[in-house]
This record gives structure tokens, C-alpha cells and sequence, in this order.
């Protein structure tokens, strides 16, 4: 773990196995964080933010953060290897979102911003009351202070990079507490800061822990100003709950139930057939669309094309580069994946391709690509977060109907729709209550973009400028107009 500049085990000396998910063995042991490691943590940020001019010194930030981009850059196969075995996801995603694109842009564009973002606008001399008390008034944006930071096993370099690079871009420190289920990546973060940077003691705090209550020292101790969580909307919830008690702020990146929306005047083959990528690491994506909206004028066709597509969807070893499906993260993940097609069956659905754990890999943590179809928007499979490898096909009448069943979910995170008219797509998007979209196949991925999501999705953007006013706050300031 990093604590206060120093690479330390835990206190108590506990350490917690990591499980390789596509063979189920043992990958090594990591240090157990303990709720007195997350305060020490906690109070070495503070400090840090307190006592050292890291929140003032922009050019000694970016300095910082580019020796942290170089760092990088040289271990990316290390990162590499590591994901694969830890998350198991399949190679081709690493040369993606999963690690290529953070890694290029994550932590290099907020330091880049560091010179042009808007630390100080003027509103102009105003006389407030009209008692002859001009005033010249200042807009400054400053940091929050100690973030604590809860990063999800699903895609752990490209979250907490993220969330990393901007929140030291604009001048705070952080507590990150990386998922019990993929520490390695988490842990060589650790190294290249406290090795390869100049990043003071305490500014970047990482523990380590297969105990949920290190999650709640930083969701309630007065020390930390704000909580920036990726995960489950559950644990958003409570999260939010626990960050009241001493009004900090949230940001949250929450679930998705996303919609893939074919309107009737697409080219079909194409359109229709690219939605067996729901399979793209075991389903386990929060802006994955999991949801095929089709013209029912079209139904069958749809059908035909999609199921072929999931019956030929690659999985196995992830580092395989034909394969697009590796495993679930844990058995309890499979588990809880395996309880939601018993769900759909129980509904009414119609399953048509997968719906177990395929015979030929009796090792890992595998789920069939899964083909729902007949599926009223109703159903639980239709309305919940599974987080796997399932599919479910779902009509609709005309447009408006498209959209009313797009927005008819507590969630509005993500999703895609495709026409041989890109206005009407444009038209179609515009109503759609969702925090991202993507229109004929287009890719809305960036450091640059902001990501978050409506309803349940979550609070607040992640990435983009956005991204980084989320980690300032503002001050406003009157002096005496210059003579």
C-alpha cells in the first residue's frame, strides 16, 4: 500500500488473495488494509493538503503528473499481463478502454488543462447596494480538498486513472481504495508514484482491502471533503447516505441498463449484428447496452441476425485475441449472473441461445453468451443491472414508442441508436434521457468527453472539463477597484 509517501504493508501484518477468475488459481497475496490503515491514510492526505503548497503550485502539479504519464507508459505490458490475469478481461479490451486509452490520455489531458483552465473569471466593478461601494469582483475556482476515491474491479486502471488525473490536476489529494478483487494493478500505482514522481508524501494514498468499512472511513470522516465512487447504484446509495452525515460531496458513476436502439430504415445486417458485443468482457461494463429495441415490423429478421451473432460470439481465455468474452470476475459474480437468467426464464422470457456455464471450460469463472427474446420491459432482466453476458431482444411500434421504452428504466447512463438518416437519429437522441449516446456506430470514449449518467446512473461527470469543476469549488471575492 501507499501511505504518506511510504510503499507499507498493513499494520496489523493481514494480507488477502488475489484470484485469477479464468483459472480460479491463486495470483499471490496483498496487503489487508485495515480501518486504522484507511485513517492513516486519511490523515496523511489531510496534511498533505493542509500543509504543503501541492493545492497552489500548478507547475509543480504538472511536473508532477507528467513524470506520473512517463511512469506509465513504461510499464504498460506489466499493466497489461496484470488486468488479464486479475480482471480477466479479454486482450483485445486492453488495447482499448481498458488500459491503451487511459493510459494515453487519463492522467496526460488534465495535466495539459492545468495551463488553460479557468482558475479566475472577473465579473466586472458593481456597485451592489447603490451606495457608492464599487467593488471589483473575482470568481476563483480552488480544490476541494481530500477526495476519497472507491474504484470497481470491472475496469480498474481506466477508473482510477480518471479520476486520478483530474482531481490532482486541479490541486487535491486523495485516499484511492481500490476493489478487493483486482488490488494488482492498484498496487504498482502505488510504486510508480512513490518511486518514479515527485508527488509529496500523502498527496496520493493507496490501501489495499478486502474489508468493506476502509469504503465507510472514507464515506464519513470529517478529514475527507468528498467521495468519487464507480459502482453499483446500491452502493452509490448508501455511499451518499453515509457522505451526509458530513455533508461532503458525491460524485457517483452508477449502474446502466442502456438501450441499443435500430430504427426500421437501418442497415440491419450491420446494425443488428454488432449487438452481440454486449458479450465484450462477460457483459461486465456499466455502459454496455444490454437492451435491443427493434421495430416489431422487422422482428424476425432482427432476431434471426442477433442470435446468429451471439452463437458466435468468442469466449474462452482472455488471452486469446479471438475472443471477446472472458469470465466473470468471481464465482459470486457468475452467481449472481446464472440467478438473473433463472429470473428471466421464471418471467416468460424466451431463451434461445446460452443460459449456463459452458460444459467445455470446466475452469473459470464462465457464462454462456446469453439471447433473451419476447421480452416485455417489464421483466427484471429488462429493468436490473445483470453485469454479464446477456441480451435482451425487445419491440417497439414507431419512434415515440422506442423512446418511451429507452427512458422507461431508473437508469440513463449510456446506449446507441442507429438510422439511414442521421437526423432522425439526432431527433431520436434528443429525447432520450441518458448521459451518453452513440449515433450510428460513432464512439463518444475520451479524457475529454464527459461520462455520468441520469436517474440512477448516477450524480456528476467524470472526464472533461466537467470532470475537473467537479474537484474545484468556488469562491467569490470583491476588492477595491484598481485606481
Amino acid at each position: 500500500m501507499l501511505i504518506d509517501g511510504q510503499l507499507v504493508d498493513a499494520q496489523d501484518g493481514k494480507t488477502f488473495q488475489n484470484i485469477n477468475p479464468t483459472t480460479e488459481e491463486v495470483l499471490g497475496n496483498v496487503a489487508d488494509g485495515s480501518r486504522s490503515d484507511a485513517e492513516r491514510a486519511v490523515a496523511a492526505a489531510r496534511r498533505a493538503f493542509d500543509n504543503t503548497d501541492w493545492g497552489r503550485d500548478r507547475e509543480g502539479r504538472k511536473h508532477s503528473l507528467l513524470q506520473l504519464q512517463k511512469a506509465l507508459e513504461a510499464e504498460r505490458e506489466d499493466f497489461r499481463a496484470e488486468l488479464i490475469a486479475e480482471v480477466g478481461c479479454p486482450v483485445l479490451l486492453t488495447h482499448g478502454p481498458q488500459l491503451d486509452a487511459p493510459i494515453n490520455e487519463a492522467i496526460k489531458w488534465p495535466a495539459e488543462q492545468i495551463d488553460t483552465f479557468p482558475w479566475t473569471r472577473s465579473l466586472g466593478q458593481k456597485d451592489p447596494f447603490g451606495w457608492g461601494m464599487i467593488a471589483e469582483r473575482e470568481v476563483w475556482k480552488e480544490p476541494v480538498g481530500v477526495v476519497g476515491v472507491i474504484v470497481p474491479w470491472n475496469f480498474p486502471v481506466e477508473i482510477t486513472l480518471n479520476k486520478l488525473g483530474p482531481l490532482l490536476a486541479m490541486g487535491n489529494t486523495c485516499v484511492i481504495k481500490p476493489a478487493p478483487d483486482t488490488p494488482y494493478n492498484a498496487t504498482r500505482l502505488s510504486r510508480l508514484i512513490a518511486e518514479h514522481t515527485d508527488i509529496p508524501p500523502g498527496v496520493v494514498n493507496i490501501v489495499t482491502s478486502s474489508d468493506h468499512s476502509v469504503g465507510e472511513v472514507l464515506s464519513t470522516s470529517p478529514d475527507v471533503d468528498m467521495v468519487a465512487f464507480t459502482g453499483s447504484t446500491a452502493t452509490g446509495m448508501r455511499i451518499m447516505a453515509a457522505a451526509s452525515t458530513t455533508l461532503k460531496s458525491t460524485f457517483l458513476e452508477l449502474g446502466g441498463k442502456s438501450a441499443n436502439i435500430i430504427l426500421d430504415d437501418a442497415d440491419f445486417p450491420s446494425a443488428v449484428g454488432t449487438a452481440a458485443a454486449v458479450c465484450t468482457h462477460a457483459g461486465q461494463g456499466c455502459a454496455i447496452s444490454t437492451r435491443l429495441l427493434v421495430p416489431r415490423s422487422r422482428y424476425q429478421e432482427a432476431v434471426d441476425i442477433v442470435t446468429e451473432g451471439m452463437k458466435n460470439v468468442g469466449y474462452g481465455d482472455p488471452n486469446d485475441p479471438s475472443n471477446l468474452q472472458g469470465p466473470q470476475v468471481s464465482k459470486r459474480q457468475r452467481d449472481r449472473v446464472l440467478g438473473y437468467i433463472e429470473k428471466g426464464k421464471a418471467e416468460g422470457a424466451k431463451l434461445v441461445v446460452g443460459g449456463g456455464i459452458p460444459a467445455h471450460l470446466p475452469k473459470g469463472f464462465f457464462v454462456e453468451p446469453t439471447l433473451f427474446i419476447d421480452v416485455d420491459n417489464k421483466m427484471t432482466i429488462a429493468q436490473e443491472e445483470i453485469f454479464g453476458p446477456v441480451l435482451v431482444v425487445i419491440p417497439f411500434e414507431d419512434d415515440d414508442d422506442a423512446v418511451r421504452i429507452a427512458n422507461d428504466s431508473p437508469y440513463g447512463l449510456s446506449g446507441q441508436i442507429t438510422s439511414g438518416d442521421i437526423n432522425r437519429a439526432r431527433e431520436v437522441a434528443s429525447r432520450i434521457r441518458t448521459g451518453t449516446l452513440g449515433l450510428n456506430g460513432a464512439i463518444w470514449y475520451g479524457a475529454d468527453a464527459p461520462f455520468g449518467g441520469y436517474k440512477h446512473s448516477g450524480v456528476g461527470r467524470q472526464c472533461g472539463i466537467e470532470g475537473l469543476e467537479i474537484f474545484t469549488q468556488t469562491k467569490t471575492v470583491a476588492v477595491p477597484p484598481q485606481l
